[in-house]
């Protein structure tokens, strides 16, 4: 995590409830270690995020997923490091799709009830963080928290 220092979190479809919670941790500890934090996400995701952390405490700078992943391709932004956030097929596609685009650290967080399978299905370079968690974010920050320590 030492050359992470502009960090993208990816969020998709935001029906499982720990994704929010684990967002806006991780988002706090990256941010309290000096990195540079923008979270992605898609409408839904961000107005969640947007009422949970309605001060800007723990996420500063937040975008549309889809024009994130436009202002890579055209060069406009990089980051360094993305946790992308998946619980489904659609999540797994933005992994993907930001591992062909650029040359990112890429961490696959895997949760949701189907967290093994889903992450068998990953077959491109990502390091992955995977726990059957849905209502519990416990599990799920416990795996980050020793990829990022």
């Amino acid at each position: 995590m030492d050359e992470c220092n502009t960090c993208l979190l990816i969020m998709g479809c935001p029906e499982v409830p720990v994704q929010m919670s684990v967002v806006l941790y991780l988002s706090n500890k990256l941010k309290k270690s000096g990195r540079d934090v923008t979270v992605a996400g898609t409408d839904a995701a961000l107005k969640l995020l947007k009422v949970a952390d309605i001060e800007g405490h723990y996420v500063e700078k937040t975008m549309d997923v889809d024009q994130c992943i436009a202002d890579i391709v055209e060069k406009k932004i990089n980051f360094d490091c993305c946790f992308a956030f998946m619980h489904s097929d659609a999540g797994l596609t933005y992994a993907a799709t930001m591992s062909a685009i650029s040359s990112v650290k890429l961490y696959a967080v895997i949760f949701g009830k189907n967290a093994e399978s889903l992450s068998d299905s990953v077959d491109f370079p990502a390091e992955k963080i995977v726990a059957k968690a849905v209502h519990n974010p416990v599990p799920l920050k416990s795996k980050i928290d020793k990829v990022i320590a």
